[in-house]
C-alpha cells in the first residue's frame, strides 16, 4: 500500500474539532430539542469526540446522542460480492420534532448521507436535519448533498482517497490523502 500524505496533523485536528464544537454552540446554545447522531462506523469516532467536548464545554449532563447503522439502507447492499458488516444502532430517543445533527467523517459521493436519512426516518420525523462532516470532498458528489458544518474541504477531482485516522483505533489523530483508492485487505 502506498504511503499517504498527512493533510491534517494531530494539533490542527484537535483545533478543528474545537472550532466545530463552538460553531454548534453558537447555533444550538444548550442543545434543547437537539440531538447528535453519528453514522456507523467511522462517523461515530468523530461524534464521540464532539459529544465529549460539547458536554465538557457546556457542563451539561443531558445531550441526546445516538449512533446510527445504515448497512441495510445502502443502495449497494445487495450488489456486493462480500457481505457488509452490520453495526449497532444505539438511539434511545425518538427524533420526532428534534433538530438532528448527523455526523460523518468524510462526505464523498453523498450516498452514505442518503442512507442515513432513510434510516433516520424509522426514529420519527425530525424538525430539521443538518450535516457535520470532518472532511468534505466536494467535487465528487453523486447526489445533491452538502454539509452545514465542515472541518476541512479537499478539492480533488481524481481518484485520490481520504482516510481519517483516530487515536483510539490507529494510534494518532490525522487525516491522510492517498493518490488513489486504497485496496481493502
Amino acid at each position: 500500500m502506498s504511503k499517504g500524505r498527512v493533510i491534517l496533523s494531530n494539533e490542527r485536528f484537535q483545533l478543528t474539532i474545537e472550532r466545530l464544537c463552538h460553531q454548534l454552540i453558537e447555533k444550538y446554545d444548550q442543545f434543547e430539542d437537539t440531538c447528535i447522531i453519528g453514522i456507523q462506523p467511522r462517523g461515530v469516532h468523530f461524534s464521540n469526540r464532539l459529544y465529549a467536548r460539547l458536554t465538557q464545554i457546556l457542563k451539561i449532563k443531558k445531550l441526546d446522542y445516538g449512533k446510527l447503522d445504515i448497512t441495510f439502507f445502502r443502495d449497494d447492499f445487495r450488489q456486493r460480492d462480500k457481505p457488509l458488516t452490520a453495526y449497532t444502532t444505539d438511539l434511545n430517543f425518538l427524533v420526532e420534532n428534534k433538530k438532528v445533527i448527523l455526523v460523518d467523517d468524510v462526505l464523498y459521493t453523498g450516498r452514505t448521507i442518503q442512507s442515513a436519512m432513510n434510516a433516520l426516518n424509522h426514529y420519527g420525523r425530525p424538525d430539521q436535519v443538518e450535516l457535520l462532516a470532518l472532511v468534505d470532498r466536494r467535487f465528487n458528489r453523486h447526489l445533491p448533498v452538502q454539509a452545514d458544518y465542515v472541518g476541512m474541504t479537499i478539492d480533488s477531482l481524481d481518484e485520490a482517497f481520504v482516510k481519517v485516522e483516530w487515536e483510539e483505533t490507529d494510534g494518532e489523530d490525522k487525516i491522510l490523502l492517498f493518490p488513489r483508492k486504497l485496496e481493502k485487505h
